[in-house]
């Protein structure tokens, strides 16, 4: 058990969170062009703090923000071909510049894959689709943030993320079912939006594990110190990717009406 409860840094967690709640989702209900154009400027930023993590080259980070950005754009507005050719000056990039190569290339195909699947998920599906996406993995998050502080207790995996407990993990899938099922409307038995939202809610979870990982070997404590409160844009949209490799996975095998989409 923890001795003390410390929320100190909660306001600035709250702040941060408000601004970037507000731009998010603004970008969303606008949809089209814009909410693309968001996407891309995520994936660059992504790209300089994973390239920054990992590079010992001052103009690495640079370089491959920009070429990010342009696979960003190309798994969303371009033929299969030329998402191709740009992939493969990216991995190039990675595997020059880094020495974390693995887990560069990994972070590369997450951060492809996520702006893939919700560009597609508000284009061909509407603006609930991505908020119910969002709104099980916010709520992941919260759950953990909020169960983990008042009750600690074992550590889920000390060695990879040493603030990470048993109880903040199970809090996270609790709050992640409710939301999923009682906030916006999806056409799926309650059963199955449960079973959906507990999985995407896992997946979250995966992706902020991976992210510790690749920090504990850059030996870093924050993907950045963009965000007040939160670190880098990484270490908030972490989540994000794994839930989207997860249901973009689902879409991609043609399986959407699982999701309670058509």
């Amino acid at each position: 058990m923890n001795s003390k409860v410390d929320f100190s840094d909660l306001m600035p967690r709250i702040v941060s969170a408000v601004v970037l709640v507000s731009v998010g989702l603004g970008c969303i209900l606008l949809g089209g062009i814009i909410f693309g154009l968001f996407l891309i400027a995520v994936a660059g930023l992504l790209g300089w703090e994973t390239s920054r993590m990992h590079s010992r080259n001052k103009v690495a980070p640079y370089v491959y923000a920009l070429e990010i950005a342009a696979l960003a754009s190309s798994v969303m507005f371009l033929p299969a071909f030329w998402t191709l050719c740009i992939a493969g000056l990216v991995m190039g990039t990675a595997l020059f510049f880094h020495h974390t190569r693995l887990a560069v290339v990994l972070t590369t195909i997450a951060i492809a894959i996520t702006c893939s699947t919700l560009f597609v998920m508000r284009t061909r599906y509407g603006f609930d689709s991505v908020m119910w996406l969002v709104l099980v993995v916010v709520a992941s998050d919260v759950g953990g943030y909020f169960a983990g502080k008042l009750i600690g207790g074992w550590k889920l995996l000390p060695v990879i993320s040493p603030q990470k407990t048993w109880s903040g993990t199970l809090g996270g899938l609790a709050l992640a079912a409710v939301v999923g099922t009682t906030t916006i409307q999806m056409d799926m038995s309650d059963l199955n939006l449960i079973l959906m939202s507990v999985l995407i809610a896992i997946a979250a979870q995966i992706g902020d594990l991976f992210e510790s990982v690749m920090k504990r070997k850059a030996d870093v404590k924050d993907s950045s110190n963009l965000i007040p409160g939160h670190g880098g844009l990484l270490d908030r949209f972490d989540g994000l990717m794994g839930a989207s490799v997860a249901f973009g996975l689902v879409l991609a095998l043609g399986n959407a009406s699982l999701l309670g989409l058509s």
